[in-house]
């Protein structure tokens, strides 16, 4: 006997898909706080090297979650684990910055973007795990608007400068770091797992100083950028995302956290410091357009399953 009530898996009417709606908002959220750091850090360069900002920024996150870890932080596992998430997201971080003295702003966000397809592609080769044709949809297209949102010109040949692979090294690195974060997420214990991550980063921010040639001027904005970034958009954000993807999967991910340039350039917009044109609102609509068909499109293809499964004179 078939009930046509019944919900497969993964839809909104089960827990499991519950569930990933509530670690999609919570990560559609972050992505929206993270959007907002475009602007402070843009300002807070103005006041220090991007070295010190890393060190400094990280450290202060890294102490607060510290606060609440404790103990926890010192757990074999919680060490291991925490030290490769540390790694790939410094590598993510320091190949952007250094990436950008050889290449443009554009190229670099376009590039950067790219992790929305390194995600599914690496998570293929690596684990085996291949994301439903919906996902596929929808990375195209979010690449398609990081295309248009960013206006990034590769060049008639399409070649590509030292800082602009520089730039892909570290899409490939954020992406590796989504993969992991989804294989270590825990379902509890994620302050002490974030904590070492950050740690990480701000040890190898801390050691690249000597390197760089530290420049700090103490202002109230470059204080209040380290605040914002090194508990909001740092500890709490990595914390958010981390509980999501012991939840969702890392594709999933990755085309939500594309939505970050669409909210920078409204915040951007909001205070006065650009105007978007057509391409920029285009490029804007197809990544947000990407993350609904995936979304979406996941959720239409597992109700079509159950509707199938559930009609009369199938096995039961």
């Amino acid at each position: 006997m078939s009930s046509n009530s019944s919900s497969a898996a993964g839809t909104p009417h089960h827990p499991e898909g519950r569930a990933r709606l509530q670690a999609d908002g919570a990560l559609a959220l972050m992505t929206a706080f993270w959007g907002t750091t475009f602007v402070v850090v843009k300002g807070a360069l103005g006041d220090g090297d991007p070295y010190s900002f890393l060190a400094l920024r990280f450290s202060l996150g890294a102490l607060v979650l510290t606060a609440v870890a404790r103990r926890q932080m010192l757990e074999p596992q919680i060490l291991r684990r925490g030290l490769w998430l540390g790694v790939f997201l410094f590598l993510g971080f320091i190949l952007q910055t250094v990436g950008l003295v050889s290449t443009t702003p554009s190229r670099s966000a376009f590039l950067t973007g790219l992790y929305v397809v390194f995600v599914p592609v690496l998570g293929l080769v690596l684990f085996r795990r291949a994301p439903r044709i919906s996902s596929w949809v929808g990375v195209g297209l979010a690449v398609v608007g990081l295309r248009y949102l960013t206006g990034a010109e590769l060049g008639a040949r399409w070649g590509l400068s030292s800082g602009d692979w520089l730039t892909l090294g570290c899409a490939v690195a954020y992406a590796v770091h989504m993969l992991l974060t989804e294989r270590y997420a825990p379902k509890t214990g994620v302050v002490p797992l974030v904590a070492v991550q950050l740690w990480v980063v701000a040890l190898l921010s801390t050691l690249c100083l000597p390197f760089v040639g530290p420049r700090v001027t103490w202002t109230p904005a470059f204080l209040g950028a380290v605040a914002f970034c090194g508990v909001i958009a740092s500890a709490i954000a990595l914390c958010v995302q981390t509980w999501a993807q012991a939840r969702t999967t890392a594709v999933r991910v990755a085309l939500i956290c594309s939505m970050e340039p669409v909210f920078a350039g409204v915040y951007s917009v909001a205070l006065g410091y650009e105007k978007l044109g057509v391409r920029e609102w285009v490029g804007g609509g197809l990544i947000v357009l990407g993350v609904l068909v995936a979304e979406l499109g996941g959720h239409l293809w597992e109700r079509l399953r159950s509707d199938r499964t559930a009609e009369p004179g199938r096995a039961s």
